[in-house]
């Protein structure tokens, strides 16, 4: 295991070292100690790694990331994985404001809270939050899934597109074109699968969430709709 400590070595150092692993590589088990908060941590890695952060972070922790398993020992700012495109971002803590933001890819497991915005503009990641969520989540998401075993704030899909969301608990409203959806043979295949992948599977069942999604009225502007916009 490569062992980086943060305080003492430097943000840029420990990104440098990330950003050289390119494909394959030997040096696959990261340990980052003395975060302190500290933002854009293991941001913009792309390479079969496992990186273990040993405490909390600031705003973008693994941001872009491809390929990469990260763990965050800690809670995380504002952005955690933002721009995610493959690989595994797991945060043992709670994550603030936008998580998983524009993901095109991979897995995003937040194992207490999410903030307001998480899964804003979602475009094909995975996210799984144990907690709750805040307000205005997977605004205009386009495709995805979004699995939240508590509750859900105001406003929640608000102008989605084709994003497939499931919570467990209450939703305090849903936002323009969003609506509850019959739950299918194929839907609850796919919440075993994404909640077994999030490490929930011995916290819920699928039979115990609700679907939401577009109710397709916003796509192109129709002047029967104008009151929707």
């Amino acid at each position: 295991m490569q062992t980086f400590d943060l305080g003492a070595e430097g943000l840029r150092a420990l990104n440098s070292a990330l950003h050289a692993l390119k494909g394959q590589t030997n040096m696959t088990s990261w340990e980052v100690v003395n975060p302190k908060g500290a933002h854009a941590i293991a941001a913009g890695v792309d390479a079969p790694v496992d990186i273990t952060v040993r405490g909390s972070t600031g705003y973008y922790c693994a941001g872009m990331n491809k390929q990469a398993t990260i763990r965050v020992k800690g809670s995380a700012g504002p952005g955690v994985a933002e721009n995610m495109m493959s690989g595994t971002v797991i945060i043992d803590g709670d994550a603030s404001q936008y998580a998983g933001a524009t993901g095109r890819g991979g897995l995003l497991v937040i194992k207490g809270n999410a903030a307001s915005r998480c899964g804003i503009s979602m475009k094909g990641i995975d996210i799984v939050v144990h907690g709750n969520i805040g307000h205005m989540s997977c605004f205009m998401a386009q495709s995805g899934h979004m699995v939240v075993l508590g509750d859900a704030g105001d406003a929640l899909g608000d102008s989605l597109y084709e994003a497939k969301l499931f919570v467990r608990g209450s939703v305090k409203s849903l936002g323009a074109d969003c609506i509850e959806k019959e739950m299918r043979p194929e839907h609850y295949e796919a919440l075993e699968d994404l909640l077994r992948r999030g490490e929930a599977d011995g916290k819920a069942r699928p039979e115990e969430f609700r679907r939401y999604g577009s109710a397709r009225k916003l796509y192109t502007f129709n002047i029967d709709n104008a009151s929707s916009y």
